[in-house]
């Protein structure tokens, strides 16, 4: 039996082992990773800084000036959220009001992914 003990420690001891190793590894990992994102910055896409004109029904929510798609959506989430249009229940649809249904097609309610795409037909 005692030999049964000795096998059975060497075995725990070479898992500490192992275990150790593996956390060292894994620290080196991630400094490596660190160290390779750290310097470079993503440009953003020229296709989206471009400025677009809004048409009439878009320029009365958002403003009749030409402005980037980024910043198109970031004004029309903001009035959004000044009117309370996001639906309390379901967060993903948003509840128009006279001026987003001349945007969205007459429809009153419309989801978050689906609003881009009307919001396009409106940006020349």
């Amino acid at each position: 039996m005692a030999a049964k003990k000795g096998r059975k420690g060497a075995k725990r001891g070479g898992a500490k082992k192992s275990a150790k190793r593996g956390a060292k590894k894994g620290a080196r990992k991630s400094t490596k990773r660190a160290a390779k994102r750290g310097g470079a910055k993503r440009t953003p896409n020229a296709a989206f800084m471009r400025p677009m004109q809004p048409d009439a029904a878009l320029a009365v929510v958002v403003g009749g000036g030409a402005m980037p798609r980024t910043e198109i959506t970031k004004k029309l989430w903001q009035y959004i959220k000044r009117k309370g249009l996001q639906d309390a229940k379901e967060r993903r649809m948003i509840n128009a009001d006279d001026a987003l249904k001349a945007v969205f097609g007459g429809k009153g309610k419309v989801s978050m992914f689906e609003m881009t795409k009307l919001v396009n037909k409106h940006i020349k």
